[in-house]
C-alpha cells in the first residue's frame, strides 16, 4: 500500500504539472484502466501473461513445492526466512508476492492518480502557489512545499478509504492465486454460516476501518495547520 500510494501520487503529480500533454493523456488513460477493470478479471490476466506465457513471476502459491517453509514465528514467509536465515525461501515468497500485490496494487494506483492529480491541479490555481513563483524560488521547491503539501489532504482521504477496500478485493484475488488469507476465511465462514468467524471478521474490518480514520485524522493536522488551530 505504501509503494502503491507513493507512485499513484507520484503520477497524479506528473500529470498535472505535464497537463494537455501526451504525458497527461496517458497516465489519465492508464488510471482509468486500473480503476475500471475488475480486480479478478485482471488477476486472471496478470496470472495467463506473466506466469503462464511468459514464465517471468511464479504463479499460485506462497512457496515452491520443492522448498521447505520456514518455522512458523510470524506466519509471514519473507519474514520468517530472514529470521531463519534462509535466503533462498525469501526469495522464492518475495516472487510469489509480485502477482497478487500488484494487482491489489493497481487499483489503488488509477484512484489516487485521478485523486492527485485533480487536487494539483486545484492547488495550482491558488494564490499562494503564484505568488511563490512570482518570488523567483525554484520549481522544486514550489511544487513540493506549497503545491504538494497543500494538495495532501484530499489524497489522505482517498487514501485512507483505499486501504479499506483492499481488503475487499483480497477475496477473489486470493482465490485465483491460492492464497490462504482474511478474503478466503471470510467467504469460508460465510458458506459455513460460521457466526462467530463473520463477527471476528467483521470486528477485525471496524478496527481496521477506525484506525486507518484516526490515523487519517492525525495526519490532517500534521499537514495543515489550520486543522490544529481549529
Amino acid at each position: 500500500i505504501v509503494v502503491s500510494a507513493l507512485f499513484g501520487v507520484g503520477l497524479g503529480l506528473w500529470a498535472a504539472l505535464k497537463r494537455r500533454t501526451v504525458v497527461d493523456q496517458i497516465i489519465r488513460l492508464v488510471s482509468t484502466v486500473g480503476i475500471s477493470v475488475p480486480l479478478f478479471w485482471m488477476a486472471l490476466l496478470v496470472y495467463y501473461v506473466f506466469f503462464f506465457q511468459l514464465g517471468i513471476f511464479p504463479g499460485s502459491g506462497r512457496l515452491s513445492p520443492t522448498l521447505t517453509p520456514p518455522p512458523d514465528v510470524t506466519g509471514l514467509y519473507t519474514v520468517d526466512s530472514l529470521l531463519a536465515g534462509d535466503l533462498n525461501a525469501f526469495s522464492d515468497a518475495l516472487s510469489h508476492l509480485v502477482l497478487p500485490a500488484s494487482v491489489l496494487g493497481l487499483y489503488t494506483i488509477g484512484l489516487l492518480t485521478r485523486f492527485a492529480r485533480s487536487a494539483v491541479l486545484e492547488v495550482l490555481d491558488h494564490d499562494y502557489v503564484r505568488a511563490a513563483r512570482a518570488k523567483g524560488l525554484p520549481a522544486r521547491t514550489v511544487v513540493t512545499r506549497y503545491v504538494l503539501r497543500g494538495s495532501l489532504v484530499p489524497i489522505i482521504t482517498v487514501l485512507g478509504i483505499a486501504f479499506g477496500s483492499l481488503l475487499s478485493g483480497t477475496v477473489l484475488v486470493e482465490i485465483i492465486y491460492s492464497w490462504n488469507g482474511i478474503g478466503q476465511y471470510s467467504y469460508a465462514a460465510a458458506t459455513r454460516l460460521d457466526l462467530p468467524a463473520i463477527m471476528g471478521v467483521g470486528l477485525l474490518v471496524g478496527v481496521v476501518y477506525i484506525t486507518l480514520n484516526f490515523l487519517v485524522d492525525v495526519l490532517y493536522g500534521l499537514i495543515d495547520p489550520r486543522v490544529r488551530v481549529s
